[in-house]
């Protein structure tokens, strides 16, 4: 599928949202390197700001802090090295719409921490768009997104691209090539099969090379 296809399919839902008084959150999930945050920029660009957001689960990250006292620092980006109870919450208050104003973390690469408040969401946007590995998780916390999340795109652009991407990233962002490799094949890798268990759940499976 084009992804001028998927840009118009998310303006008929920012429109019906828009005429119905109201706020559709559309989810755009897959693996590490699938190329979800690539797409729903694109696609919140092609929109405008008066029609749709853009707001990252990432943003909801654990600190680095917090994670080297967990003891997950090498697993980053497993699913409980997330504040998964708080992105559910921020969902929660996206959807009531009772605030003029929500403001959202973000994660910035280019320090590997999250920011928060980063992110302002107008009462008035009828679109959110949200892009995260874990979307379709009902494990845990997980299990409270539920319900919070109107549709549904499952990125899957093969294992191989996927790979590509990954290394290419963890070395644009300081790693050298051995240790993104490495990073790319284990940690990333083991999210990448947790995550593709729940491509069943989505409203679309979409391949984007």
């Amino acid at each position: 599928m084009a992804t001028g296809e998927l840009v118009e399919q998310a303006r008929d839902l920012a429109l019906a949202a828009r005429a119905a008084v109201g706020r559709t959150v559309l989810g755009i999930v897959g693996a590490p390197g699938a190329g979800k945050s690539t797409l729903a920029a694109e696609v919140v660009a092609s929109l405008g700001p008066d029609l749709a957001v853009l707001v990252p689960m990432d943003g909801y990250h654990y600190a680095n802090v917090v994670l080297e006292l967990l003891g997950r620092r090498a697993r980053k980006g497993a699913h409980d090295t997330f504040d998964a109870g708080g992105y559910v919450s921020l969902l929660r208050r996206l959807r009531a719409g009772e605030e003029d104003v929500v403001h959202a973390p973000e994660f910035r690469r280019e320090i590997e921490e999250p920011v928060g408040s980063a992110i302002p969401v107008p009462a008035e946007v009828p679109l959110v768009v949200t892009e995260g590995n874990y979307l379709l998780l009902r494990e845990g916390p997980w299990a409270a997104l539920e319900g919070l999340i109107d549709v549904t795109w499952f990125l899957d652009p093969g294992r191989e691209v996927r790979h590509e991407r990954l290394v290419a990233r963890h070395e644009r962002y300081g790693k050298d090539p051995e240790a993104a490799r490495r990073w790319a094949l284990g940690s990333d890798e083991d999210n990448a099969r947790t995550i593709a268990a729940t491509a069943h759940r989505a409203d679309l499976v979409v391949t984007l090379a």
